[in-house]
This record gives C-alpha cells, structure tokens and sequence, in this order.
C-alpha cells in the first residue's frame, strides 16, 4: 500500500491545466444540473419551483461550498481565455472548437443574470426568485427569454461534450453512453418545459394587481435607479470580458509574429517526410497542420501514450518533459529520455523522430472507429492453458499428426471458452491466452473463466476417450487464472496486427499456469479472482507463491481437478441469491 505523501506526490503528477479545468467544469456542471432540475419543477407548479430553490441555494451558498463554487466559475473561466491563447491548430476535429466557442460565449450571455440576482441581492438584498425572473422574461422583457433560452442549451451543450471527452474511453462508457444520452436529452427538455410552464402561469397571475403587489415590491425588484446601476456593472464586466478575449487574440498574433521572426525548425518523421514549423508548435501540432497521420486517442490532452515518438539522434538539447507528460511515462512504464509525448514536446531546433503507434485512419484528428483496438486500459480475466507433454509427443508421431492433436486440444479449449462467454485471443504453440470481461463485469468475468477452466477439463475428457487408440498417455494440461487492470488494443505491425492485452495480469496468469507443473495440479487460481468471483474462503486449499518480478509473495487457490469449479461457481452464485 503505498504511503500518502507517495499518493499525494502521483497525484500532483498527474495533475496538469486539463486536469484543473476537467474539476472545475464537473462542479459547473453539477450546479447547472442542480438548477435544471430546479426549472423542471415548473411542470408542477411556480410553488414547487420556489421550494426546489430553496434547497439549491442552501447548498450552493453553504460558505464552504460557495467558495469552491464562486473559484471553480472563475478558475474555469480563466483557462478558458488561456486555451484560446494556447491552441494553436483547429482541426483536431469540428466539436473542440465547438466547445471552446460555447464555453467562452457562456460569460457573456450570464453576466447579467448573475449580477441582477446575485450582486443585486449583496448590494440591494433584492429577493429575486422565480415570480420575479419568470414575470421580467414572460411579461415585462419577453425578449430577454430568448437569450436566456440560449444560454441553457450552450450550457448543457458545452458541459455535455466535456463530459463527453472525460468518459469516452472510460472501460464503462459503452454501457453507460446510452443512459447518460437519454439524461442529456431529458434534462433540458424538462426544464425548458418547466420555465414555460411556470412563466406561463406567472404570465396569467400577472393580470392580477394582488399577485403584482405581493411579488413586485422593492424589495424583491428594486428601484429603476438600482436596476439601472446593475446595468452599468454588467455592461462595463462584459466590455471587461471581451477586452480579456481580444487580449488573448492579440497575444496569438503576437506570438505568431515572434515565432516568424524566431526562425523555423525542421522535423523529420525518419520516413523521409520532413515539415517546416515555426519554433514552439508541439509535434503533434505540426503533425496534424501539414496533415501527417499521427496517432493521439485523447486528442493531445496528455491523456494517453499512443502519439509517443522516439527521438533519433541527440536528445540532450529538447525541452525538459512537463510535469504532466512525465506522469504518462513513467505511467506507461518508459524511463527512456528519447521517447517523449508528441502532444507535449516543442522542439526549439531540428528534430528527427518516428512514431512508436502506427496511426489508424483517423488517428490524425483523435479519433478511431473503435477506441479500444488502439489502446484502452480495463479490467479483464486472463486465462492461460498449456498442453502437457506436447514434445515427447512429437517425438514419437509424424509432424502432420502432432499437429492434428494440438489443434484438437486447442479446439476443445477455445469451445469451452467460448461457451463460457470468453474470447480466445492468443495461440502461442500448444498452449493458448484466454480473456473475459470485455463485455463483462468483474464478477461475472472471473465466473465465466473458472467455468470455462471446469469445461476445458470436461472437453478434454471427451478428447482423451475419442483419441483413446491413439494416445499413449491421456492429454494433460495446465491453467492459470488471473485478473486486473490491463492494456487492451492492436500490437503489431502493418497487416501483422492482432489485437491482445498487455500487462502484469496477463503475464502473471501465465506463471501461474507454469506453476501448475511443480505443485501438480491442474489449474491455480489466483485469491482475487476466488473472491471476486464471491466463492468462500474455504472452497479452495490456498498457498503463498512467489511470482517473479513481485517483491511480496502471492496468495493462489490450488485446484487439483478443474472440473469441481463449475460446482463451486453455481454454489457461490445460489449463496449470493
């Protein structure tokens, strides 16, 4: 268990702009979801909007929460200005512009509803609530409705592909994507429909002179006078705000003319393609303004590996690794100084380099058809069975027959796999990688590989009695199960691609499979794949293992006949019933 300071020093690794801006957008949209659900209650009634706000705002001004409120809006507002500055390509695809568009378009169009409720209440104690903003938009400056209409939607929209971009390659986004579709969809609509509903019925009290004088005091309106103070400050912020925008368009120029008056560098791909770019654009930048297919899943966020290159040549003279792309290297497991993050590094000098992912047909722009075929980190069941004996074996047939039996018994394995709910992935000689999970949870995936070693045991039976005339000695076998955290996508090279994980799990399976020769039996189990299966404690003998490549010694279940587990299993799942 590692220490804290030792969490606390990752953590801040890992923590880049991105980062700040991903935190500071989550709790922005967690307000602008608390407040939709707010205007949905206008389906029900102007009285249940009123009740539904009073327990919005004594949570959102609840000091504490106020402050990490009132910091996030201006934190996030602020990078967003920077992000302005700092991009220098466009075309990474159509909807990240789209999102920096909408989000920097947000201040602009809230300011005056912020300081006419907020400020008006700490300057005047204005008590605006929502008979007050629904008659100002429904009766006494209808076209203000409009541009609070279009406030909302950029709002959501904005929040949603932020969203979006943070859980696309999470491993349960493809569950999740079509609930969290349905709620981006009924969200808004509900509360578009429920300020509609409430302004409507406001509209209608309006008429009365008895709803006008108990709602349109000057307390919770204020004086024409205040109003219009409230104006001066919400125009001279807004004239501040597009001032701050223009800076920043100002400073790109700046830059830009800097960078012409620097001089150019010249990068080499090691493919033969050279490009020419000003001085300070990232590698990835270059890539994609010269339209050069390099791989990035996470659009140059610093979020993956997959745009590494390695530098040929000297590397002593390039800018030292951020602290966020060091993170992502030592993450991926790479101490070498020559690889580096191609959406990070902004060589000063010229560059010769070659990329380490092949980059897929969209690759350029941040995209694949399928993001776990270039690399996807999750957690999955590695299964791996080898044949015992399959030399002596050969040694005593004629090539085309040991090869008739292999395929017999690593067709009897892929078949209890496979009717198990696993993939066969590798075939590696005689013996084979098996994984499960990938369209499955934990729990179910570790069930799945511990019935499907109990099948392999069955299928093998039936083998050793249909070959009965032909073998010697029955066919044996080995099995190891493990599970975790791994690295899913395509290795290879050009048409020799095969997709595969990556990652101790899998290769502690493996030992575990070859220490099933030593400790004679059929299958070891790992201890977290027992109890994430929900099997007891005592359903299985267990031992400690040392595994190499592993300080601390490995608690495994010893399975002397594999064909017990599938029992085991329905036990274990009628126990949990």
């Amino acid at each position: 268990m590692a220490s804290a300071p030792a969490q606390m020093s990752e953590l801040v690794r890992a923590t880049g702009v991105r980062q700040v801006r991903l935190v500071c957008g989550v709790i922005l949209f967690c307000y602008v979801i608390s407040h939709f659900l707010n205007h949905a209650l206008g389906n029900i009634s102007v009285e249940a909007m009123e009740a539904g706000v009073y327990y919005h705002t004594l949570f959102w001004q609840f000091l504490p929460v106020a402050i990490v409120f009132y910091t996030a809006a201006l934190t996030h507002m602020g990078l967003g200005i920077y992000a302005l500055y700092q991009r220098r390509q466009f075309r990474w695809r159509t909807i990240e512009p789209l999102q920096l568009v909408l989000g920097l378009s947000i201040p602009a169009l809230v300011m005056g509803h912020v300081i006419g409720v907020r400020l008006g209440y700490t300057l005047y104690d204005h008590q605006k609530l929502y008979p007050q903003e629904l008659y100002l938009f429904f009766v006494a400056a209808p076209g203000r409705l409009w541009q609070m209409t279009i406030l909302l939607l950029i709002a959501w929209v904005h929040g949603c592909i932020g969203i979006f971009f943070w859980l696309r390659l999470k491993p349960f986004f493809t569950r999740a994507a079509p609930y969290l579709l349905a709620a981006a969809v009924l969200v808004p609509t509900l509360s578009l429909l429920g300020i509609y509903q409430g302004g409507r019925g406001v509209a209608i009290e309006a008429d009365d002179g008895e709803w006008r004088t108990h709602n349109l005091t000057r307390r919770q309106v204020g004086t024409v006078a205040e109003g219009n103070t409230l104006d001066r400050i919400t125009g001279g912020l807004t004239i501040g705000y597009f001032g701050l925008l223009g800076l920043a368009l100002a400073a790109r120029g700046v830059r830009a003319w800097r960078e012409r008056r620097g001089g150019m560098v010249a990068l080499s791909y090691g493919n033969g393609k050279t490009v020419r770019v000003p001085k300070g654009l990232s590698v990835l930048e270059a890539s994609l303004r010269h339209n050069v297919p390099h791989a990035s899943v996470c659009g140059g966020r610093a979020r993956c590996s997959t745009c590494r290159i390695r530098i040929i040549g000297d590397h002593d003279a390039l800018p030292t690794p951020s602290q966020r792309e060091a993170f992502v290297l030592t993450r991926v497991g790479t101490n070498d100084p020559s690889i580096r993050l191609a959406c990070q590094l902004r060589p000063m000098s010229d560059l010769s380099f070659f990329q380490l992912f092949t980059p897929h047909t969209h690759s350029t722009d941040g995209q694949a058809s399928t993001p776990a075929r270039i690399g996807q980190e999750r957690y999955l069941v590695s299964l791996f069975v080898d044949m015992r004996g399959s030399t002596q074996l050969a040694e005593k047939r004629l090539p085309f027959d040991t090869v008739f039996i292999v395929n017999r018994f690593l067709g009897a394995v892929s078949q209890a796999v496979i009717e198990n709910g696993g993939q066969p992935n590798q075939f590696i000689g005689d013996g084979m990688l098996a994984l499960f999970g990938l369209t499955a949870d934990p729990q179910t995936a570790c069930r799945q590989a511990l019935k499907a070693a109990s099948g392999i045991a069955t299928h093998i039976d039936e083998l050793n009695q249909l070959l009965s005339h032909d073998l010697r000695e029955p066919i044996r076998f080995g099995i190891g199960i493990h599970g975790g955290e791994v690295i899913i996508g395509d290795i290879g090279y050009r048409d020799h691609v095969v997709f595969t994980a990556l990652g101790d799990a899998v290769n502690v399976a493996a030992r575990l499979q070859d220490m099933t020769k030593t400790l004679a039996c059929e299958a070891i189990v790992s201890d977290e794949i027992r109890s994430t299966a929900g099997l007891a404690d005592d359903t299985l003998p267990q031992r400690e293992v040392a595994i190499r490549g592993r300080d601390e010694p490995m608690a495994v279940r010893v399975v002397a006949d594999a064909r017990e587990l599938s029992a085991l299993v329905t036990r274990g799942e009628r126990v949990a019933a």
